[in-house]
Order: structure tokens, then sequence, then C-alpha cells
């Protein structure tokens, strides 16, 4: 595609008296950001179709090294701009993404003794609005300690949020997600996703999340949330010397739920990608030695049931070859984790395996038959530890062909004292991730920060958890994800990039925790491959579980890798329906899922090419099926389709259905 690109740039010198509000809209006009001084304090609000969205709110910072605690200024200039430029992923749910914005940056200075300089940058898109604060390098301002964000997000009333809480039941973002009123919550974690009263859908998130803490949101009054940045251990909130950059404060604005999800907002704030090739950045799907260890049938560490042995990792790359997977991910495989690798995340050794488990010969193996080894570096939190390995670490990788690997970081804290979303936790993963880029190794990061668009920078971070997924099916105490979970994801976490949830299970019968289970059906389960996205999707059962199952023939056929998304209906909590159409290819996917109701729905597939006709595989459940009493029942039937065709689908309790769309006398690949 020939590249568009536009600027228009102006700039408009304003008496530093003036308390003229400054405006800017979206490039349909529909969207509008305003910025004011009121009293020398800078704010801003937002509107939709003239409509308020965000009320007048606060913007800035507490610095320690300035003399007010709330710094009045003025304006010295602005500029305008505007942009229109599509740009290519090398992987993602789009291939082409187009940046379109305008934008407005106004250059203020501190009134007070130290004249100390702000700039705010804004973006408005059609599809919502974001900012950031810019500190230029200045003599009266060099290192900075911030210590509290000003910058608020008013209401016009108390509208319903869906929302996760911060640190209170772990450190990882592996929570349920409640839905409120504003006034009924406290501090939250991002994205989190609002309905209006008008009817509208919003998503308050951050994007290009760099050498600073991570934003949550504490509520400050009945229709008001203030940033809370995530504190380092003594309680200073970011470190920075000028000049420097926050991350971009972003909302979606959207009228329907699904349009959420098809936002490309966050990506469009990121910086290009600094990889000079990328050819060696490539989705897959895998299967891996680990829900076994979930179900307890294997340990991690040494012993009788030791998981990670070359015998049995050669017998699951057998498996994979067989049935198209890319890679096998082993976790166990190095020493540490024997006793409570946990809490003793020091004594992990990422170059050392246990003697069960022959490297070399298990990649020589995964060459004959054309599948990967996926590396898994667990550090139990000990972030230090695995940084003073990093190099050796993916070096050795690097060595016998390993070009992906699972990291993980199970503990509350890092070293012991520092939050995973800190500015220590973001400079610890940023640094694991470029290090990896110079080995050639792409990251599946588990326990991370939540993802704000970096993978456009960095295409090697192909996926991470930073949500409940699930493993929490084996073990968790309260029953595993109900069905609702997996109906709020797209509008909410998923919001933040890819996520590694982890669905392929077909077995139901399994007891690790009594009354804990994969709570959906098997159609469900097909479905989730659709629904939620991982350019490295992992099949999560034991490879047995697979053998003469027909359905598993969705789960070799299904891509990971995107031309374009359509949402074609949604409702947040409820029900949702996603149809992608495979990178390079004229076939496409369904998958729709429901929540604990069972419903009807009539499919639309105005998404086809016209003029074509289509071969649909569908996977569907029962009038029998039902996620508690009958999961596995499922029926796969076959159908012509086209762009008017229009199908109603039964989707049982828990339950789902997965569609592949085949272009007539086309093959999918073997």
């Amino acid at each position: 595609m020939k590249n568009r690109f536009v600027t228009i740039f102006s700039m408009v010198i304003l008496l530093s008296c003036t308390n003229k509000p400054l405006q800017i809209s979206s490039p349909d006009q529909t969207v509008g950001i305003g910025f004011s001084l009121v009293d020398g304090q800078p704010k801003y609000a937002v509107t939709k179709n003239n409509k308020p969205v965000i009320e007048p709110s606060s913007l800035g910072f507490k610095i320690l090294q300035q003399t007010n605690q709330i710094n009045r200024y003025k304006v010295l200039s602005s500029e305008i701009h505007s942009v229109d430029k599509p740009w290519e992923q090398p992987w993602g749910e789009f291939r082409v993404v187009n940046d379109n914005h305008n934008e407005l940056i106004v250059h203020l200075m501190e009134t007070g003794a130290n004249k100390s300089l702000l700039d705010i940058q804004f973006r408005v898109f059609n599809d919502g609005v974001s900012f950031r604060y810019s500190f230029p390098e200045q003599n009266t301002l060099d290192s900075v300690i911030i210590l509290d964000e000003l910058t608020q997000f008013t209401f016009p009333e108390d509208q319903n949020v869906w929302w996760i809480p911060v640190h209170s039941e772990n450190s990882y973002y592996e929570s349920l997600y409640r839905k409120n009123r504003i006034s009924e919550t406290d501090t939250i974690n991002t994205p989190a996703t609002f309905e209006t009263k008008d009817g509208l859908f919003l998503s308050i998130h951050e994007a290009n999340l760099t050498d600073f803490a991570s934003m949550t949101l504490r509520k400050t009054d009945t229709c008001q949330y203030t940033s809370e940045l995530v504190p380092w251990s003594n309680g200073v909130k970011v470190y920075a010397k000028t000049p420097f950059v926050s991350p971009w404060r972003t909302l979606i604005i959207a009228e329907k739920p699904g349009d959420l999800v098809t936002s490309t907002l966050m990506l469009n704030l990121n910086d290009s990608c600094k990889l000079e090739d990328v050819s060696w950045i490539q989705p897959s799907k895998y299967i891996g030695i680990w829900w076994g260890m979930h179900l307890e049938k294997y340990t991690w560490g040494q012993g009788s049931k030791h998981g990670a042995t070359t015998e049995l990792t050669k017998n699951y790359i057998g498996f994979a070859s067989e049935n198209g997977f890319n890679g096998v991910l082993v976790e166990g495989w190095n020493e540490g984790w024997d006793g409570d690798w946990s809490k003793e995340g020091n004594k992990f050794s990422f170059t050392k395996s246990y003697p069960d488990f022959d490297l070399e010969e298990i990649t020589s193996y995964a060459v004959m038959k054309n599948v990967r080894l996926i590396g898994h570096h667990e550090t139990g939190g000990a972030a230090t530890n695995y940084e003073n390995q990093l190099e050796d670490a993916f070096a050795l990788y690097h060595k016998y062909g390993v070009n992906a690997v699972k990291t993980g970081y199970v503990n509350k804290y890092l070293d012991g004292t520092e939050w995973h979303d800190s500015q220590y936790g973001v400079r610890h993963y940023r640094k694991v991730i470029e290090t990896a880029a110079k080995y050639h190794i792409m990251i599946d990061n588990h326990e991370p920060v939540k993802g704000t668009g970096l993978q456009r920078t960095y295409p090697n971070l192909m996926t991470q958890e930073g949500g409940r997924g699930q493993e929490y099916d084996a073990w968790s105490s309260d029953g595993g994800n109900l069905p609702s979970h997996t109906v709020t994801l797209p509008f909410t976490r998923m919001l933040a990039g890819p996520f590694d949830f982890t669905p392929g299970t077909f077995n139901f019968n399994y007891s690790v925790r009594e009354g804990t289970r994969v709570n959906t059906t098997l159609a469900k389960q097909l479905a989730l491959f659709v629904v939620i996205y991982s350019p490295q999707q992992m099949a999560s059962d034991l490879p047995e579980n697979y053998v003469n199952q027909p359905a598993f023939q969705f789960i070799r056929d299904v891509a990971v890798d995107w031309e374009k998304t359509v949402v074609t209906d949604g409702q947040i909590g409820q029900y949702i329906t996603v149809a992608r159409q495979q990178r390079n290819s004229d076939n496409w996917f369904v998958g729709s899922i429901t929540n604990e109701n069972p419903r009807t729905l009539t499919l639309i597939f105005d998404f086809l090419d016209a003029g074509k006709t289509y071969e649909a595989i569908i996977y569907k459940d029962t009038d029998e099926s039902d996620w508690k009493k009958n999961p596995t029942a499922i029926t796969i039937e076959k159908m012509k389709i086209t762009k008017d065709s229009k199908i109603n689908i039964y989707l049982a309790s828990g339950g789902g259905a997965a569609i592949s769309l085949i272009p007539d006398g086309h093959k999918f690949p073997q």
C-alpha cells in the first residue's frame, strides 16, 4: 500500500496572561478536547458529539524540586498538527493500522520562582483522546522526583465501571472483573471500562509506558478518579531527568462495545518499530509440558514425576509435528525448582539443566521434526538474579535455536521489595525485551506489567499474561473462571494487548481441588482461539486428550495472525462474536461465546467478499450442552455461506461456537 502522510502545522503565540481556552477536534469532528488554565492550574475536558464525556479535570504533577505543591502556569505558545498515515504491523489483529489524528501541544511555564517548563501534548482520534506530559531540557529543572500525578478523570455522572483492584488480591492483574458504580469503587487498575447513561462505552488506560510508573486510578469523588502512580518501596513514584515524557493517558470513546475491541488508538501512540530485522518474529501455535503440572500429574522440581524430561519432551515434539504445531513449551527444565522456588528465586540457574533434560538432544530432535523448543525462565520474582544471567541465558538458547521464551515472576514483589508495575518493574521488563531482541528471541511474559502497546516498538514482545487465565480452572479455591469472565475480557483486559490465556482444554474430568474445573463447553474452548487474541496461542490440554477428537481439527486449522478483525456483535459480560481474516489468505474464522445464560444469536457475514461462496465448518453446542452438566457435547456441520447469509446459532449455558470459512476450491494449509 502506498503510504499517505499529511502534516498540517501552525503555531499560535499567546499572551502569557491569557486564559483563553484552546480546543481541538478529531478528524471527523465528533470528538473534542479543550485545554484551559483556571487560576493558573491546567485543566482539560472531553466531548463526544458536543456532549461532555470528561468534565473539566486537573492536570499536572507534584514534584519534589518545585516550590509549590500545586504549580501555577502561564501559556507561552501552542501548536496544532494533523496526521493521516497508515503503517503495517509485522503481526497483529490488523495488518494495516491507520494513524489519523489531530494534535495540540501547549507550552507552559511555571509562574513561581523556578520558571520551569512543561509541555502538554493532546491527540484526538475519531475513537478517543490521549495526552501526555513533556518536560523539556531546562536549567531550572534537571533531575526530577515525582511524588504524585495530579491528572483527574471527572465524569458527568456516577457511571458503571468494569474494574479490578490494585494489589489487594495479587500483583499480576489476576482478578475477576467487577461491575459497580464509580462511587462504589476505590483504587482500580486500567484498562477500566465505563458505560455512560448516553449509551457510550469508554476505556481509560495508558500507552507507551516507558521508564515510568504504571498508572492506577484512585477514586477521589463520586464521579472522579485521580491518577495514582505505583510507587517505589521508598514512596517515590518516578525518578527522571529532563528531557523526558510521561506515558500517554488514553480514553477510547465508542458507541458500541465492539468498537472498544477494534480500536488501535493505543498502538498508534507507541513508537515505530526499533528492530531493523523482524523476519525472525513469527506467530505460532504451541503445546506444552505445563498443564500436567497444574493437574499434579507432573512436577516442576526433580523426582519420580518430573515433567521436563528428554523422553517426555520428545514425545510432545512428535505430537506437535504430526498436528501442525510450531513449538513445545517445557517448564521445570533448569536448576532451581526444588524447594519453595517462589520464595527462593535467587537459586534459579538459566543455563544449567537438570540431569534428565538434554537440551542439545531435544533441540536437535525438534529441528528434525520442524518444531522449535520454547524456552522457559521462571524467576520467582528475583529480577536482579535474572538480569545477571540474561546475556548467558539468551545466548544459550540462541545457540540451540530456541527463539521464543516464556518468562515468569511468581512473587508478590520483584527482588522482595518492588511492585511489578512500578518504575522498577517497568525498567526490568524492558531490559528483558531489549536483550531478547539482540538474540532474536520472542517473549511471552507472565506476571508482567500491563500491556500498553509496546509490541509496536518491540514486536518480539509477542504476548503476556497480565490477567486471570485458564490455569485458574485447575486449582482456584473459588471454583475457577465463571463463564462471564471470558465475555468480559475482550472489553477490559484485552484492550491492553495480546493475552496468553491458554484455551483448548478438552478433558473436563480432572480433580485437583474439589469443585474446580474448566467452566465452559467444548465448543466455547474452540471459540476462545478466535475471541481471545494471542499471536502465540497455546493448546493447553495434554496431547492424549486430543487423540480421536474431531473437534481438535479446528485447533489445527485456526490461524494466529490476522489481516483484519471485526466484532459483529457483543455486550460486556454477556456475549461476543468476533470474526478474523487470516493474514495472506481469504480464510476467515469466527468465534462466538456467551456467559452463564444460553442464547440464540443471529450471525451475519457481511465482512466476507462479495461474489464468493465459502464452505463453513461449524463447531457448536448441542441442545443438551451445558457447562456444568454436559460440557463435551458438540456437533460439527458444514454449509455454504456468502456475504448475504444469516444463520441462527444456539449457544448453551457457558457455551460457544467456532466457525472456519474457506472459499470454495481452497483448502487449509497442511
